[in-house]
């Protein structure tokens, strides 16, 4: 029998909010054939207008049984919708009619004025952290995970964090292949590195409008494990010391150090994840040279130890 997937959304919701985690549930049921069934709720049927204009066709929202998941959508409608006590209310009685029940972004303060959250680990989209710990004191509020799943109950961190928490719930029913060839096709990562304080470094950095240092950029991603010091870096793009000093932070926005430094921790929490490798090894393969200067690394970059990292963030079966 199909798992009955439920999306609960609302006027000005956050339109990746619903389409990440759907997309992943939508691929696993092309790949599979009968395993989920999907739903788009709303108080009020029909058109549905998300804060980008786009809209989505949602049935109502009537009591209902024999749901697997009901997934809690986030946005700028939140608050709007915080204020209608009938959403907590509905979302306090389907969640003794389902199996398990998640939110994606913002949508965590629902399940907390619900009532469902007290007592738990829970996040929500970094911006909103503080409100979140201020408004439900007895929400024990982590603002750095992607997703903290406890029990029954997940809760998701900023917007395409649902399709992280929407890859980990098909993992869960239906395995681990099938959600890696989903991230895949979706060319997303199955788990991605690191939590809400640590985006890719070249991500983050300003697009260098000169070649040469987007090609270096590259280079450093691709061999973090290189000597990457000052001197080398200004004679792979011909400059010197001085030029690249002044060069490299006004087309990036940071420091060669900075830039190097964050590029190696994102490497050292991919293998950090992924295998069980000393931390000693970790820091040669990553460019540290040392256990010390790894350790450095990590407290200054995420404020958390490598060992405390690991064990937050690796996959089951890894550490």
């Amino acid at each position: 029998m199909p798992r009955d997937i439920v999306f609960l959304a609302f006027p000005d919701f956050q339109i990746l909010d619903l389409t990440g985690p759907l997309e992943v549930f939508s691929q696993a049921e092309r790949h599979t054939r009968g395993t989920y069934t999907l739903r788009t709720l709303a108080f009020e049927p029909g058109p549905l207008t998300s804060s980008s204009g786009l809209s989505v066709h949602a049935e109502a929202a009537r009591p209902f049984s024999g749901a697997d998941t009901l997934i809690v959508v986030g946005g700028s409608g939140m608050d709007a919708a915080l204020a209608d006590p009938a959403y907590a209310a509905w979302i306090g009685d389907a969640a003794t009619r389902v199996r398990r029940i998640a939110s994606v972004c913002n949508g965590s303060f629902l399940l907390a004025e619900a009532g469902l959250l007290d007592g738990r680990r829970a996040t929500t989209h970094w911006t909103r952290a503080a409100d979140m710990a201020e408004r439900y004191p007895n929400v024990v509020v982590d603002a750095d995970p992607i997703f903290i799943r406890q029990g029954e109950i997940s809760t998701s961190a900023g917007v395409t964090s649902g399709i992280d928490l929407a890859l980990a719930l098909v993992e869960e029913d239906l395995g681990s292949a099938l959600a890696r060839r989903i991230a895949r096709q979706l060319v997303v990562f199955v788990q991605r590195p690191g939590n809400q304080r640590q985006f890719s470094a070249q991500l983050t950095a300003q697009r260098p409008a000169r070649e040469p240092i987007r090609e270096l950029l590259g280079h450093i991603a691709e061999h973090p494990e290189a000597d990457l010091s000052v001197p080398t870096l200004a004679a792979r793009v011909g400059l010197s010391e001085r030029q690249f000093l002044r060069v490299f932070p006004a087309e990036t926005g940071r420091s060669p150090a900075s830039y190097v430094e964050a590029v190696r921790v994102e490497a050292a929490c991919r293998l950090l994840e992924t295998t069980d490798g000393g931390l000693d090894r970790i820091a040669r393969v990553c460019g540290f040279g040392t256990l010390r200067t790894l350790q450095r690394s990590f407290q200054r970059v995420l404020g958390i130890a490598p060992h405390e990292y690991r064990e937050r963030f690796a996959r089951a079966g890894v550490a």
